[in-house]
């Protein structure tokens, strides 16, 4: 995954995002929007047959921050579905 700033106001930043799955980005924008900081968070895929995905946030507080928080907080609920799975599901 290779991102790159296109814009960045106190408040406000957009990202190009390369080489990702949109799937990642829901997740993220999901993680966003469950705080009470972000006034908008929004992923589209720029064009399909160049895997260019652009993100923007709006926030009360540094975006750059928000991602941060929401990353580490979608990276937390992936590891406690896979411990989940790992102790219900018996692999021989």
């Amino acid at each position: 995954m290779n991102a790159q700033v296109i814009s960045s106001e106190p408040k406000e930043i957009s990202l190009s995002i390369t080489e990702t799955d949109i799937g990642i980005l829901y997740i993220i924008q999901h993680e966003l929007l469950k705080g009470s900081n972000i006034d908008f968070a929004g992923v589209i895929v720029k064009h399909p047959l160049t895997n260019e995905c652009w993100m923007r946030i709006n926030s009360s507080t540094k975006p750059l921050g928000e991602i941060q928080k929401a990353t580490d907080s979608a990276i937390k609920m992936a590891d406690e579905l896979k411990q989940l799975f790992n102790s219900k599901i018996k692999v021989n």
